[in-house]
């Protein structure tokens, strides 16, 4: 009771001083060095020290509520060594949002009233507050490498009402304030939330951290089959556009809707001015059900999670993030109610083959001049719909070419540099490059992948210029 108080007391003369710079500022120590993140100069890519820097996500959604901090390092650990550099995380889920120790983050469910106990030990398991807890894990993020793509406000928290403008004003300038100093955040305003439901709201949010906390990146995550573009894209807090690409089949969605096809949502975004990044934020899940309800239905599997990969990044996204149904839940079976039929742990999902696939991608992207590279359908002479479509990109002496079917399929040849082409296939599955030889860099060629067309089957081919000694 004695302690109730003393926390009611310490956070009412904390609110009573804001908005002081010192509200919420964190004991801890600073993190380990990481570069910050900015676009890059053509306006497509991130950059970090000048460097490219694939985004290579994880959804890591409920860590924060349901990882100890020995489950936690487990994890960062793990996504490290498979490649991972970016694990997209809930802040706040729920309006009662407590840590694995019970710590609850907000008063009331108020956003403008996060609990904060000042002299708390962080040391101590069960004896420091939420926001301690999350300075743990920026700061334990920073030293495997990994930057927290944080959502302030999970979009359904809204319907308490205790979301409004007024409370996003003194919530962003906490944020901003306790976390502006570490390099390895990035803010995901909104939160699988429709952009023109409660604008005011996510504006605000987004304008009070941003005006704060200038260096950090910050985008919107938007609800399935929706872009943060439709509603933000010309907003100043908005660096780099996201979308959901979503969890439902071809055969779930309305006619004419973008579907499974994610690469037509980075097609739209890049076409439109200024040109910003752009990112599949959430595709379809390994593991979890089409359409997510269902959980009779068929699952998503590696080669899909693969295929949404592939398609964006190739269509000219500045990289990728994936997601595992019991992973992105942290679920524990016994301990949590399955959300959308999961059943493993998810440390035994965490060596799901999607999951150890994914840094295939990210080898291959980096391998070649990063930043001159563009998309180039022109490239494809004679292209399919739906799975049989390929997805073509360049620089100026390399071009790459992906089939999710293993298809045969004919190139324009002449686009890039180079006489002659050293020519190669390169497995997405294996990350294993098989040559084809070498080629005249003229007219046109039919390209035949390994294996028998079928989904799945997915290869890449590889031009370079003969000239150069590039691998992968």
């Amino acid at each position: 009771m004695v302690s109730r108080m003393l926390r009611r007391l310490a956070l009412a003369a904390t609110i009573a001083a804001f908005p002081a710079a010192a509200m919420g500022a964190p004991a801890a120590a600073d993190p380990a060095p990481m570069p910050w993140l900015n676009v890059s100069a053509e306006g497509r890519y991130l950059s970090a020290d000048g460097k490219p820097f694939f985004w290579m996500g994880d959804t890591g959604w409920l860590m924060l509520s349901r990882l100890t901090r020995e489950e936690t390092e487990q994890y960062y650990a793990k996504r490290a060594a498979q490649g991972f550099n970016v694990i997209q995380v809930m802040v706040i889920h729920t309006a009662e949002m407590r840590s694995r120790y019970g710590a609850v983050a907000l008063e009331d469910g108020d956003p403008a009233r996060p609990i904060v106990t000042p002299g708390s030990d962080p040391a101590r398991p069960g004896e420091y507050d939420y926001w301690d807890h999350l300075d743990w894990a920026v700061e334990r993020a920073a030293a495997h490498g990994l930057y927290l793509a944080l959502v302030p406000v999970w979009g359904s928290v809204t319907a308490t009402g205790k979301v409004t403008p007024a409370s996003a004003a003194v919530y962003g300038r906490f944020l901003a304030e306790r976390y502006g100093k570490h390099p390895n955040i990035i803010w995901l305003n909104g939160g699988d939330t429709l952009a023109d439901e409660h604008t005011e709201m996510w504006q605000t949010l987004g304008r009070t951290i941003k005006l704060i906390d200038p260096r950090h990146l910050m985008t919107f995550h938007p609800f399935g089959r929706t872009d943060s573009s439709w509603t933000f894209h010309r907003e100043a807090w908005l660096d780099f556009n996201m979308f959901q690409s979503g969890h439902k089949s071809y055969d779930q969605e309305e006619p004419g809707a973008r579907s499974e096809d994610n690469w037509r949502f980075v097609a739209e975004d890049l076409a439109l001015g200024p040109v910003k990044p752009t990112i599949d934020g959430e595709p379809s899940y390994e593991n979890i059900p089409y359409g997510l309800h269902d959980v009779t239905a068929p699952r998503w599997g590696a080669a899909d999670a693969r295929r949404y990969a592939w398609w964006g990044v190739f269509a000219g996204a500045m990289g990728h993030t994936y997601g595992e149904n019991s992973v992105m839940q942290m679920f524990v079976p016994g301990r949590d109610k399955p959300s959308y039929g999961a059943a493993l742990r998810w440390d035994e999902a965490l060596d799901a083959p999607g999951a150890t696939q994914m840094r295939h991608l990210k080898t291959l992207m980096l391998s070649r001049p990063y930043f001159e590279r563009v998309p180039d359908q022109s490239l494809i002479l004679d292209n399919g719909e739906r799975y049989e479509r390929v997805l073509a990109t360049r620089g100026r002496d390399y071009m790459m070419a992906y089939s999710y079917t293993g298809r045969s399929f004919r190139v324009r040849l002449g686009a890039i540099e180079g006489q002659q082409l050293r020519a190669a296939w390169y497995s997405p599955q294996t990350g294993a490059t098989q040559p084809i030889g070498t080629i005249a860099n003229r007219g046109e060629r039919r390209f035949v992948p390994p294996g028998t067309p079928a989904p799945g089957n997915d290869w890449v081919l590889l031009l370079d210029d003969s000239k150069t000694k590039r691998l992968p």
